[in-house]
């Protein structure tokens, strides 16, 4: 595999063992992996070296992967966020995601489910050549919305999003005033469609209201079981 397919991959783990078996399971597929034992060491390395994406435990001794996202997104809002952690309480998850975290696996879990996950955040998907021609740019009432730099922009300012916000949206502005069905939303951008992952994506879905709020006529409206519907009157 050529230096320009690499993916690096800043793993900040604290269990040594966890953190050598990922490490040697996923340098054998392309990947280069920068080790870090706790959340200080984290934030010094990502500084240093600008990963693609971040994998990261949530409890590890001096700072815990929380605060180490937190502290990480006020400077940088695109980098993807894998948390890997044995707690599994929905407050968690839901903490997780509103730090900017963009994904969530559960330990144990199987290395190719870690390797899919991080390929999804980079957006690595294969397109075909039937793959649908789509629009450079929506236009969501005020806003303009470009899915390619993952760009909002309303007025002058620029909002950037996350590649899973902007996989979401898009997908909303190819069925406006359609209703998006949840499961394939799931399957598609975190693999499976566990309660888990439902919760994950309502945490997005709210992330979208925010960033759209400054447009009143702009609704995403939930279908309850079913999906998400985004209106503009």
């Amino acid at each position: 595999m050529s230096n320009e397919e690499w993916i690096d991959v800043l793993l900040v783990e604290d269990e040594s063992t966890l953190a050598m078996i990922i490490k040697d399971t996923l340098e054998g597929q392309g990947f280069r992996i920068l080790l870090a034992k706790d959340g200080e060491e984290g934030l010094r390395l990502f500084a240093q070296d600008k990963p693609d994406v971040l994998v990261a435990d949530v409890m590890m001794p001096r700072m815990d992967g929380f605060e180490m996202v937190r502290r990480l997104r006020k400077t940088d809002s695109r980098t993807p966020v894998l948390f890997l952690t044995a707690r599994s309480a929905i407050n968690d998850v839901v903490e997780g995601f509103e730090l900017g975290a963009n994904d969530y696996l559960k330990k144990p879990f199987g290395m190719q489910e870690l390797i899919v996950r991080i390929k999804a955040l980079l957006g690595r998907a294969i397109r075909t050549e039937d793959s649908p021609v789509r629009p450079e740019v929506y236009e969501i009432g005020a806003y303009v919305f470009t899915p390619r730099t993952q760009r909002l922009l309303h007025n002058s300012t620029e909002t950037e999003l996350s590649h899973r916000e902007s996989e979401i949206l898009r997908r909303l502005c190819e069925q406006q005033d359609q209703v998006v069905d949840m499961r394939a939303v799931l399957l598609d951008l975190w693999g499976d469609d566990t309660f888990f992952n439902q919760r994950s994506l309502h945490v997005f879905i709210t992330k979208l209201r925010h960033k759209l709020s400054k447009d009143e006529r702009i609704r995403i409206v939930n279908v309850r079981s079913i999906g998400y519907k985004l209106i503009v009157n």
